[in-house]
């Protein structure tokens, strides 16, 4: 019997790859993205102590009826945009970026763009 891959384990590989080499601390906190079929949520994280620091998905409050009718992608751009609106908030202007094993393509490279033209740098 042929037994089928476990794309979720593969991207969890690369995720634990990824995060021995990205730590966020509080000068530049990490940008995590994790996406579902239907969403994506992003949060900017201090690693040394371990706080979230800003959230934004797509079932926020503040977007979720802009996003109605639009693809995938531009409602990730959407939830970057808004990231980088609360981070400035919060004073952040330079993250680092971890993708979370996922490819940056799609979705997850929307996201970032969207968090770019909102002011944060990576």
């Amino acid at each position: 019997m042929i037994s089928k891959i476990n794309k979720n384990e593969d991207r969890l590989k690369r995720h634990k790859r990824v995060r021995a080499k990205v730590k966020g601390d509080a000068k530049t906190p990490r940008l995590s993205v994790y996406r579902t079929l239907n969403h994506i949520y992003a949060q900017i994280i201090d690693d040394v102590k371990g706080n979230t620091l800003v959230t934004a998905s797509t079932l926020d409050k503040e977007i979720k009826g802009t996003l109605e009718g639009k693809d995938k992608k531009a409602q990730a751009y959407a939830v970057g945009e808004l990231l980088a609106k609360k981070a400035k908030a919060k004073k952040i202007k330079a993250i680092v970026f971890d993708r979370g094993g996922y490819l940056y393509t799609g979705r997850v490279a929307s996201l970032a763009d969207g968090a770019r033209k909102g002011g944060l740098t990576f």
